[in-house]
């Protein structure tokens, strides 16, 4: 309880029906108070304020109302004004000389019971004036009361010390009021959260041609193989390649190989691109056999993020087109993802047919084929999708027979409605069941197709998913554009890596860079320009699949600089295959400092320096912690600039909510 009720005398007034019960300066609210649902004509609801301000964890903050949409209950008692959300968060106000105190009842919903420990704080002009402490499920309800006194900006924070998503809790601000200063005509405004500094990470792509992407790719002899040569440069460019395997031909003007493998084994191939410019040369191999695809995370776009249910097919055929016109194609990003509401339904023989949004989906296919790109699909082993849209259940081999002759190159299966057939089970082999019958299906279908399990990291899926036939499997749930999702869901796979390597992915869900909404309606991502850096990292770091999730045809530059950075793409792409783990985790203020570091093929390594906290703080990693020895050459990747040698450690001070991205060390001979 703050004592500087002492300090600045004030009254105040709350009403309880016709009954008036006023504190004096030396008398604090009481926890009781806060369930008023009146207030003096000096003072001010904090639900009265913008409160879209306040970015929770799943995006969700309500007014009079806990975050879950149900009534404000604390111990039993309904609190009829106040503000809900989901820990961490924050909400930031300018006070503008307009109140003397704030005065709010913290504490966890009756309703949460997610297992989280929260913190709530009030800071005054970059200082902590007040703290609730830890607080769990059950606690009692803590009064937070402070005297304003002259501060220009007040934050409001719940905070905590985990970053596991699912042990976050519903946390509350019941009967939160400002009082507020006689006669005065002014409020206090709540306002975005400061910028920490502009980011410089864009530069012009060269006229030389040059040549990006994966190094190492996988098929099945005697199947469909496509693959576009990501390069960049002036056009018009020409490409070769020399040692092709037999059964594959390249067009030389669109850099397209295709064809069908005749026979397994490993062949390097040596790619070249020209332009009346320079030249560029590249290696790749090609790994044919069983069981080979997905050599390295998938790059691409899915329709969700951005379009949810209202997808249809001319929003993909845009997304295609706007994946070769921005670039992002020669950068690497190859597939075009069909998510729900494709599907129509079942004629006599079973056979399931798109609905009218998608009359053709095969010449859908054909057309993004013919711009080098692959398209993939989404189904559930469920009798329904999540969008209550026919899903695949007891049809497994008819529709991979289906999705074969379209064309398809990637399939999306999503857990949905097959918790009604199973009761919710979450035994293993109920877990396992669905996803290896279509694995089989697929095998069976003749095409090569990536097979991406969507069932949010139920037992421990990281641990089977390729036991199963999958190629990347979903180990969250689902990402929303906010630093508590995106910060919670990424930092929460430390441990994984051990489960991913090439051909197996941990997959922590789509990108949220760029224009989003899950459809109809879109807006820029809710994630600062620190936090989209953070973002992009991090899942560059976890080797995990970049899919874009926003409107392919209004990229903005930011979202453009961070997507076509190639020396970040290839710390996701490399070869080796090895995902980042987490080296350090030290409390920083008001989060953790953090150092992730993933090894790479050509005997770098690569190191995240991460500051999730809300001011500038200093991140080290040192040799020791790293496993170097000597003086080291580091560069930085966001920046592409080298940063000289270095020796015992690296430093950087890291914006709030940021990273500094680098690579440590001499790249070894080829």
């Amino acid at each position: 309880m703050s004592n500087l009720w002492k300090v600045i005398p004030a009254t105040l007034c709350l009403s309880f029906g016709s009954t008036s019960v006023v504190f004096a300066a030396f008398a604090p609210p009481t926890v009781e108070s806060f369930a008023s649902a009146n207030l003096a004509q000096s003072a001010l609801w904090l639900e009265d304020l913008d409160v879209s301000f306040m970015l929770a964890s799943d995006g969700t903050t309500v007014v009079r109302q806990a975050v879950n949409g149900k009534e404000m209950t604390m111990k039993s008692v309904v609190y009829p004004h106040g503000v809900g959300t989901r820990g961490p968060t924050e909400l930031n106000v300018e006070l503008n000389g307009a109140a003397t105190r704030f005065s709010t009842l913290v504490g966890i919903d009756d309703r949460g019971r997610h297992g989280g420990v929260l913190r709530f704080e009030i800071w005054l002009d970059k200082k902590k004036v007040a703290e609730s402490g830890p607080m769990k499920f059950g606690d009692a309800p803590k009064v937070l009361d402070v005297a304003l006194g002259k501060a220009k900006h007040m934050r409001l924070a719940v905070l905590t010390d985990t970053t596991d998503f699912e042990k976050w809790d519903n946390a509350n601000f019941a009967g939160a009021f400002f009082t507020l200063k006689a006669g005065t005509t002014a409020k206090p405004v709540a306002v975005a959260a400061p910028e920490a500094p502009p980011l410089d990470i864009g530069f012009p792509t060269p006229d030389a041609p040059a040549i990006h992407g994966p190094r190492q790719v996988g098929a099945t002899p005697g199947r469909p193989f496509l693959f576009l040569i990501p390069t960049t440069g002036k056009a018009p460019l020409t490409f070769a390649a020399v040692s092709l395997p037999e059964g594959l031909k390249l067009d030389a003007a669109t850099g397209v190989i295709s064809g069908a493998i005749k026979s397994p084994g490993e062949t390097v191939v040596k790619l070249m691109a020209k332009n009346n410019i320079g030249s560029s040369t590249r290696e790749l191999t090609i790994i044919s056999g069983t069981n080979k695809l997905s050599q390295t995370p998938p790059m691409g776009w899915n329709s969700w993020n951005a379009w949810g249910t209202a997808v249809d097919a001319e929003k993909v055929r845009a997304a295609a087109d706007a994946m070769v016109a921005s670039g992002l194609a020669g950068h690497g990003f190859q597939y075009i993802n069909i998510d729900d509401a494709w599907e129509g339904k079942r004629d006599a023989k079973g056979e399931i047919h798109s609905n009218e949004k998608f009359p053709d989906m095969k010449a859908l296919s054909d057309y993004v084929h013919s711009k080098g790109l692959k398209l993939g699909i989404y189904s559930s082993p469920g009798p329904l999708t999540c969008g209550k849209y026919e899903g695949s259940y007891k049809h497994e081999e008819q529709d991979a027979r289906t999705f074969a002759k379209w064309g398809v190159d990637y399939l999306k299966y999503d857990w949905c409605s097959y918790s009604e057939v199973v009761k919710d089970s979450k035994e293993l082999p109920v877990l396992k069941k669905p996803y290896k019958i279509m694995s089989d299906a697929l095998e069976k279908s003749g095409r090569d197709v990536v097979f991406s399990l969507c069932q949010y990291g139920m037992g421990k899926v990281w641990e089977w998913g390729k036991e199963v036939g999958g190629h990347l499997w979903r180990t969250t749930g689902d990402i929303t554009d906010t630093w508590p999702s995106m910060m919670s869901i990424g930092f929460n796979q430390a441990g994984h890596e051990v489960h991913s390597g090439p051909g197996a992915w941990n997959d922590p869900d789509m990108l949220i860079v760029g224009k989003v909404g899950w459809g109809p309606s879109l807006h820029p991502t809710r994630l600062r320009p620190h936090e989209q850096l953070t973002h992009i990292t991090l899942w560059s770091l976890l080797a995990a699949p970049l899919l874009i999730g926003c409107d392919m045809t209004a990229l903005d530059k930011l979202t453009l600089d961070l997507l076509t950075n190639d020396e970040v793409l290839d710390v996701d792409q490399d070869a080796l295959g090895k995902a980042a783990a987490r080296l350090s985790q030290t409390p920083g203020k008001d989060g953790t400092l953090q150092v992730w570091s993933r090894p790479l093929h050509d005997g770098t390594i690569a190191v995240g320096l991460f500051n999730t906290g809300t001011g500038v703080a200093k991140v080290t990693a040192s040799w020791k912690l790293l496993g170097l020895t000597g003086k080291q050459p580091v560069r930085d990747l966001w920046l592409r600039k080298d940063l000289g040698v270095k020796n015992n450690e690296f430093s950087a001070n890291v914006p709030k909510h940021s990273v500094v991205f680098v690579k440590i060390g001499t790249p070894k001979a080829n």
